[in-house]
């Protein structure tokens, strides 16, 4: 997994509330166990027409949002089914963070283990930074997960509250595996005392 640090990006405002993790990646593209491929098929419905054609309204078909970084969005991100292709999806657009007042609890947490940075803030603060993402490109926002602040192109600054273990992985890159493997010493250790100990297990 990635670290998370700092990064500057393109956030495309998208001001709706209850985007459920079917609206995120729908029911057909989950077939894979793959984490790459399904970035083309983030918010399907929503970007592509009956034709397949591209809908040009979509905030991530316009011009100045396709390498879009950061997502600022509505209350209760991520709510449905418990899908971790929603996450996958996301990253694998390019997204590493996503800014809202609130979220569904499983899809937060599953944010993290995929090295995506979910943010809640107040509503006027999350409003404020959609006004400042409806600018386009030339509207970057700064995310530092170390001092946890989010800096509006404006130059305003927003604090966030993240869990210290969550936080720990996000900057080490670590997800459950990688977790585990910072303990590959310790585990091999046992093993060893194991095998002298209990020899016929």
């Amino acid at each position: 997994m990635d670290k998370f640090e700092t990064i500057t990006g393109v956030a495309a405002p998208l001001p709706l509330i209850n985007v459920d993790t079917d609206m995120i990646i729908p029911k057909q593209f989950l077939k894979t166990i793959k984490r790459s491929g399904l970035g083309v098929n983030l918010f399907d419905e929503m970007r592509y027409g009956d034709d397949g054609a591209e809908l040009p309204d979509f905030v991530l078909n316009k011009p100045a949002y396709r390498n879009a970084e950061i997502i600022v969005a509505g209350e209760n991100f991520g709510c449905g089914s418990s899908r971790e292709h929603a996450p996958w999806a996301l990253l694998d657009f390019g997204i590493r963070a996503v800014i809202a007042p609130s979220f569904a609890d499983i899809f937060y947490n599953n944010c993290f283990k995929n090295g995506i940075l979910p943010i809640v803030l107040p509503q006027d603060q999350v409003d404020a930074l959609m006004n400042d993402a409806r600018n386009g490109e030339n509207a970057r926002i700064t995310i530092d997960l170390d001092t946890q602040t989010v800096t509006g192109a404006d130059g305003r600054t927003y604090p966030f509250e993240v869990d210290s273990h969550k936080k720990h992985c996000l900057l080490n890159g670590l997800d459950d595996i990688g977790l585990t493997m910072e303990k590959a010493s310790s585990i091999d250790a046992y093993e060893s005392r194991l095998s002298q100990d209990r020899p016929w297990v």
